[in-house]
């Protein structure tokens, strides 16, 4: 895990909307769903737990075919069908648990944007592909 970076990303975010809180910081490899969707169930407790999950969509396609594939993912992501692969998103794994979690609870999701890094910060030959959702019960 010696490139993961997504702490450094998220953390300052956090910082600044949470104020003071506590973290538990995971990395999460290969590993199973239910592996995942367990150790979640564990560790989200109360109303005050938020579960953070960090992830690129596609990676280094052109524009138009990164927002497709991008597009389906999210599709399945809003639909809370997994399992997703690394294709599709880097982080599937913790994201695959928590679809799984979102399913067995019966909770709601809800997309707060869907972008690529052709519509932020440059060339729209190679992209990398981002969403963001909420989930939460319904």
């Amino acid at each position: 895990h010696r490139e993961e970076h997504s702490i450094e990303v998220q953390l300052p975010f956090l910082q600044t909307v949470l104020g003071n809180f506590t973290l538990v910081p995971l990395v999460v490899g290969r590993c199973t769903t239910t592996q995942v969707t367990a150790l979640l169930e564990r560790l989200w407790d109360d109303r005050e737990t938020l579960v953070v999950i960090s992830s690129d969509l596609s990676h280094y396609h052109a524009y138009a075919l990164a927002e497709r594939l991008d597009m389906e993912t999210a599709r399945r992501i809003e639909a809370l069908q997994g399992p997703l692969d690394g294709s599709q998103a880097c982080g599937a794994y913790p994201l695959n648990g928590m679809l799984d979690m979102a399913r067995q609870h019966a909770m709601h999701i809800e997309r707060l944007d869907l972008r690529n890094s052709g519509d932020t910060a440059g060339s729209r030959d190679r992209v990398v592909g981002y969403g963001a959702w909420a989930i939460h019960d319904a």
